[in-house]
């Protein structure tokens, strides 16, 4: 290995991932930073760091030159790119090669051909890459674009060529949809990516998004490492990825992996690269596009063929030809991947910004039967930033089937502990405990299926409830038996402890008797006319997780916190505020009153913290309903705040540029 140093071009989890390898390989690592980056992870971990400007991208992990100066400065002879930033930009790989810096990725070559989506699948075609029907010509006009549409026939995909992360894209199903698309995917890649070019192609009913990863050498070698089911997709942006793909077939797969060979070996492809597929309910596969980098969702493909794709991308760009051929490529039991963010789900995924005050990842894990891995670029008080992506961590499984995964992927998202932040813990550990999701029923559209009315937490079935009930009447218990223990001499040889209470789950009240059997933790429940024994519950005053082990060998993490007449606990997506009561207390519940939240409808509150980009409506105007109110900026994404029903604004709050936490009141109206 000739690469002695190597700067990483990145920052959070995916700059920590490369630093890691790179170091267990010998080679001492730079990192670069911005201003809001100055006390980041990968800055800790990194050999050596140079700080490269303020903290937008565009000022520091953007500009090039700033880069290539930090690699002379610190006699770097290598960059890897990480994903994102200038990953896939040819500008920068040109750059570095006249610079005479080693560039971890593909040729300038394929960049270029793979970055544009009509040039690429012009390409894909030639090379007998299977490929969506569509019109790859530059449109002039809507109504061409009306008439290209009628030949494919409808429904149809229109898309920016220059276009990523959803942006630039419609899907039409009429003549005016696709008028009204053009004329909105035409004017969004303008704005977004300075390229305002449009094509069109068949839209792909109960599509699966497939994936083959690549590896190559400057040898002339490509291999292809399998598939990766990246389906479960919000907004066009993955969230969870599996390998291998429930759906595949062993001659659909190797009819992908070897189109996608024959396309990196047409444009000379080397290093780390995805193909991209849209897949159909028969298995009839179609190009998507290539990306010329290393994926977010590599792990999953680490896991299941035992290869470290960073390790593998170093070699080859130091010139080393590839250790396998593809006969040798494991596909060894299924991996899971969680993409942990700081998105609230109960507002519609509106991202959240703040310290973390507690992060407490899942305990990491690598035997035969199970692994648990958790990349990352955070830490506990550390900050989640407006200027970046909002992720906060890649979650991890691994085991010999793929329900296996799935049952570890729930324990390990129910054991993961972050507050100061909304996140979508929740609904990742919701979808890991839906029928359709455990057999492998995935579409694109899985989400928009399953939650057509956003989400709102998970609704336990009884199974569920009974380990909520159980784990609070336990908790209770051992609470009691603590403050016993610490007031009064324990009787000489006593071990069992005894309770009856009645827990109010969701206005049910369950009465509960248990005995707590011997001090290692076995426990005898009856609730909900069931009787059931606890292996095990491990939970002590002051623990934020209680953990059961049931006798079938299943384990049930809650994040719990007792309060005044009870507990808050949250299990498997759903978060549930308890009652333990003693029965005669219980009893008298039906006379207590009941507190009705606030009345807020007559308030525009501000839905995540964000700066007020506009007000569109003065004090004493009648607005309609759905009409745009003002508009707030999170995370460089404005959101559009409409009225909910025609009222008249009595008093405004906020004004434009002024900076407001979630749920400030932005205006009051009052009824017409």
């Amino acid at each position: 290995m000739t690469i002695t140093k190597l700067l990483i071009a990145n920052r959070g989890e995916i700059a920590c991932r490369v630093i890691k390898t790179a170091k267990r390989m010998g080679i001492a690592t730079v990192a670069v930073y911005s201003d809001a980056d100055r006390d980041a992870l990968h800055v800790q971990m990194a050999d050596e760091a140079v700080h490269i400007g303020p903290s937008p991208a565009r000022d520091s992990y953007l500009q090039i030159d700033k880069i290539i100066a930090a690699c002379k400065q610190t006699g770097s002879q290598a960059v890897h790119p990480g994903y994102g930033f200038l990953s896939e930009n040819p500008r920068f790989a040109e750059a570095l090669e006249a610079a005479g810096i080693i560039f971890v990725g593909p040729p300038v070559r394929a960049i270029e051909a793979m970055g544009d989506k009509i040039t690429s699948k012009k390409l894909a075609a030639e090379a007998g890459v299977s490929t969506v029907p569509g019109h790859m010509g530059l449109i002039e006009d809507a109504e061409e674009a009306v008439s290209i549409s009628q030949s494919i026939g409808y429904p149809v995909m229109i898309k920016a060529s220059a276009g990523g992360g959803g942006k630039g894209m419609r899907i039409a199903w009429t003549d005016g949809e696709a008028r009204e698309g053009f004329e909105r995917s035409k004017s969004e890649a303008a704005s977004s990516f300075g390229d305002d070019r449009i094509f069109i192609e068949k839209f792909v009913t109960e599509p699966r998004h497939i994936e083959i990863q690549l590896i190559g050498d400057s040898h002339g070698n490509v291999l292809y490492l399998n598939e990766r089911e990246c389906s479960i997709q919000r907004r066009n942006q993955k969230v969870i990825e599996e390998a291998p793909s429930p759906f595949l077939d062993e001659a659909t797969r190797r009819a992908m992996g070897e189109q996608s060979v024959a396309l990196a070996k047409a444009v000379g492809y080397t290093s780390a690269g995805t193909v991209e597929f849209i897949v159909d309910a028969e298995r009839n596969f179609y190009f998507l596009e290539m990306n010329t980098r290393l994926q977010v969702e590599h792990p999953v493909t680490e896991l299941i063929t035992g290869l470290d794709l960073v390790e593998l991308m170093l070699r080859v760009a130091d010139g080393e030809a590839l250790p396998l051929t593809q006969d040798e490529v494991q596909r060894n039991g299924w991996a899971i991947e969680s993409r942990l963010y700081a998105e609230d789900p109960y507002r519609n995924f509106l991202p959240s910004t703040g310290r973390l005050t507690r992060y407490r990842p899942p305990a990491q894990s690598h035997t035969p039967e199970l692994v648990v891995r958790n990349d990352t670029g955070v830490f506990e008080g550390g900050v989640i930033s407006t200027f970046y992506d909002p992720m906060i961590a890649k979650l991890c499984t691994w085991a010999p089937t793929r329900i296996e995964a799935v049952d570890a992927m729930a324990v390990a998202l129910d054991s993961f502990e972050v507050e100061g932040v909304g996140n979508n813990l929740p609904f990742l550990s919701t979808v890991m405990d839906q029928e359709r999701f455990r057999e492998g029923r995935l579409t694109t559209g899985y989400i928009a299926e399953e939650f057509p009315d956003g989400f709102t937490g998970a609704q336990l079935p009884r199974g569920r409830l009974i380990e909520v009930a159980a784990a609070a009447a336990m908790l209770r218990l051992t609470e009691e038996d603590r403050k016993g223990l610490v007031s009064h001499s324990p009787i000489a040889g006593a071990v069992e402890v005894y309770g009856e209470w009645v827990v109010v789950i969701e206005g049910e009240q369950v009465p509960v008797k248990l005995r707590r059997l011997d001090p290692a933790g076995s426990w005898e429940l009856n609730l909900f006319d069931t009787a059931l024994t606890a292996a095990s519950f491990a939970w002590q005053p002051g623990d934020s997780l209680a953990t059961i082990e049931w006798p079938t060998g299943e384990t049930a993490v809650l994040k719990v916190e007792p309060t005044t007449s009870g507990c808050h606990i949250r299990y498997r997506g759903a978060d549930l505020k308890l009652l333990v009561l003693p029965p005669h207390v219980a009893a008298l519940l039906k006379y207590m009153p009941v507190k009705t939240p606030p009345d807020m409808s007559r308030y525009l509150l501000c839905p995540m913290p964000g700066q007020v980009v506009r007000i569109d409506v003065a004090e004493g105007e009648v607005v309609e309903d759905g009409q745009t109110l003002a508009i707030v900026e999170a995370m460089k994404m404005e959101n559009v705040l409409r009225a909910e029903k025609r009222a008249r604004v009595s008093r405004i709050h906020a004004a434009p540029g002024a900076v407001l936490a979630v749920d400030a009141v932005i205006m009051e109206f009052e009824a017409v």
